[in-house]
């Protein structure tokens, strides 16, 4: 029941802050919502994005699945939940920009490097859903088969945001918005291990520092 009283709890402050300290907030909200970003991250709890962000309800349309992937634009019949996310934000909200924000030790990465699964064939769902990055882990083996396991699975985590990147392009009503100039897409890359945030620099083709870590006082 612990968690549950924390949870009760934390409920209690969100709604003295937001019904009771800042009623404009949700007074607005309750006309609809406008956010200006899709944010597509992973469901690791350590990695809140709107924590992380410091944003207010309504601010950020966020999608969280495992290894913060995007599929490539699939015409089948199979439920498309991380498609339809992104049509509604891109086509019904207008969203100006999309995050994929990764972060450092990925699970999800971590079984698609080690090729670990909880399971195998038809109910093998982690699987079937990683595999969306598998260009990224030969790429890494190809490129660093001889590096330590945690540099190559940092290296995939980085890799994995290029391929959810490219796979969003293959959407037409992405690629379409993208060309016109109406929606940027970028790859974020939170470093729980330091605490920086790093973005993908196309011009460098590489991630580079947004947000440096905290140098200690005493340093």
């Amino acid at each position: 029941m612990h968690d549950l009283e924390r949870f009760i709890s934390g409920f209690q402050r969100f709604q003295q802050q937001y019904f009771d300290q800042q009623p404009s907030v949700y007074n607005e909200l309750k006309q609809g919502q406008h956010p200006t970003t899709l944010l597509i991250g992973c469901c690791d709890s350590r990695v809140d994005p709107a924590l992380l962000l410091g944003c207010d309800p309504g601010d950020i349309f966020t999608v969280r699945n495992v290894a913060n992937l995007v599929p490539p634009c699939n015409h089948g019949m199979s439920h498309q939940g991380v498609s339809s996310a992104i049509q509604f934000a891109v086509d019904q909200l207008q969203v100006s920009r999309i995050i994929i924000l990764g972060h450092a030790q990925c699970g999800g990465i971590r079984a698609l490097v080690e090729q670990r699964f909880p399971t195998e064939g038809e109910t093998d769902f982690i699987g079937r859903w990683v595999h969306i990055a598998d260009s990224a882990r030969q790429q890494v083996f190809q490129l660093m088969p001889d590096a330590e396991p945690a540099a190559q699975r940092r290296a995939c985590e980085l890799a994995a945001i290029l391929v959810s990147l490219k796979n969003l392009m293959t959407f037409p009503w992405v690629a379409q918005r993208v060309n016109a100039g109406s929606l940027t897409l970028h790859g974020w890359y939170f470093d729980l291990d330091s605490g920086a945030l790093l973005a993908y620099s196309p011009r460098a083709d590489a991630f580079l520092p947004l947000v440096c870590p905290l140098v200690p006082d005493d340093a």
